[in-house]
């Protein structure tokens, strides 16, 4: 094997380990016009009538769409979507941009620069406020009693529009569609009521062993969003599918549901990679910054990466966290140590970075993970995992107790690619 780069922050570490397995998903070249793609998806809508024929001159449109923390290709599809409706009779002043926050904070002039490109400063654009009851209003309830609460401005609008884009999401399954709803536009309430549908029933306990990455059918989470997103009513949706250098590969557009399926399984072939049986150690990269700009950021790559291994195998996770662990709160959640105890403590308080932080300790219970990032000894202790100052040494650490000659895997870009092991597929 010849040496491979592995992204560091804004450095890299070269790592060479013979008889290693390097898995990289193998998407397709970018278009050079990404225009087209999303004028032809417009053309071609699934499950639903072309845009066209669904908005009228009068009406009032509302297009939902990603902040910052989710590039989505937005500077590209929003002009192609604003020009359709001014086509249609619909002029800018009746277009509406509100950006999906979900609890996340507000958006900065140039972020929201960024993110409507052309259309800055030309269409209306607001961010989400899940904590303004003035802007919350109450759709009903889910058939598990989920309180549904939305901005009411996707009441108030005669269409709207979700954008946004599908990757992987480690307890929803997959990012994208509904997502864009709820959490994106919904109340804090209804935020975290769905999203603790990753535990099971307090009579069984533990989480949901379907409430994980790549997996939409029986997944609790993805089935109380989606039931809560679709009494919103949304008329059309427009998702991307981007490549590792956050080009657009696809693009999906029609029917909330239907639409984003199809670029669920494009996501899958893509970025799925399947190993023939577990390894022993897998040495992973969160792919840099900023990936790995803070350690909530960098998780999603260790969620993947353990998938690889065997049980109580070994990780070495390369994230540098330059800012720390990413929330003020999240770090708080280790003061509990018994995994039965946080999830207690969890059902009575709900909290999103404190779910982060549970999933976590599971898996620095389940394997052995070495962390190299610019977080103390004290902090990656506390989190159930051994610090090393860089590379060399965390190859060290692990050969000190992986077997002799250690089936090996090297992830370069770990928040991108979901190692599947085959043997697991087999008994399915």
């Amino acid at each position: 094997m010849d040496f491979i780069e592995l992204k560091y922050g804004n450095t890299s570490f070269s790592c060479r380990i013979p008889g290693a397995r390097l898995i990289q998903p193998h998407p397709p070249k970018a278009s050079d016009d990404p225009v087209s793609l999303v004028e032809t998806a417009l053309d071609n809508p699934m499950g639903a009538p072309p845009l066209e024929k669904i908005v009228r001159p009068g009406e009032k449109v509302l297009i939902v769409t990603s902040d910052i923390t989710r590039y989505t290709g937005s500077e590209v599809y929003l002009p192609v979507l604003v020009e359709r409706l001014n086509h249609r009779g619909i002029p800018d002043e009746d277009i509406e941009i509100l950006i999906a926050l979900g609890i996340h904070r507000p958006q900065s002039e140039s972020e929201h620069r960024k993110i409507l490109g052309p259309l800055f400063g030309r269409i209306a654009v607001v961010d989400h406020d899940c904590d303004n009851p003035a802007e919350l209003v109450q759709l009903g309830t889910t058939t598990s009693g989920i309180p549904v609460r939305v901005n009411r401005r996707v009441t108030e609008a005669d269409r709207v529009i979700v954008t946004g884009t599908i990757g992987f999401h480690y307890f929803a399954g997959f990012g994208g569609g509904r997502k864009s709803l709820v959490p994106g536009v919904a109340g804090r309430e209804t935020c975290m009521a769905t999203h603790f549908s990753v535990f099971n029933p307090p009579e069984i306990g533990g989480k949901h062993p379907e409430a994980v990455t790549g997996v939409l059918d029986g997944n609790p989470v993805h089935e109380a969003i989606l039931e809560a997103a679709l009494m919103i009513r949304p008329d059309f949706l427009l998702n991307t599918v981007l490549s590792p250098e956050k080009k657009i590969l696809n693009v999906f557009a029609g029917d909330m549901e239907r639409a984003h399926l199809a670029g669920c399984e494009k996501v899958h072939d893509y970025y799925a990679v399947s190993l023939e049986a577990p390894a022993d150690l897998a040495v992973v990269s969160c792919g840099g910054q900023p990936k790995d700009i803070n350690f909530i950021q960098s998780q999603k790559a260790l969620d993947y990466g353990v998938r690889a291994l065997r049980e109580s195998g070994t990780i070495i996770l390369l994230a540098a966290c330059p800012d720390g662990f990413g929330n003020k709160t999240f770090f708080s959640w280790f003061r509990h140590k018994d995994l039965g105890e946080f999830e207690a403590a969890l059902r009575e308080n709900y909290e999103i970075n404190g779910q982060t932080a549970y999933s976590t300790l599971m898996k620095a219970q389940r394997f052995r993970v070495i962390l190299v990032s610019e977080l103390g000894e004290e902090e990656t202790r506390t989190m159930g995992m051994e610090k090393a100052p860089d590379l060399d040494a965390a190859l060290r650490m692990a050969y000190e107790k992986v077997p002799p000659n250690p089936r090996t895997v090297i992830i370069p870009d770990g928040g991108t690619v979901l190692p599947v092991i085959q043997q697991v597929i087999d008994d399915l």
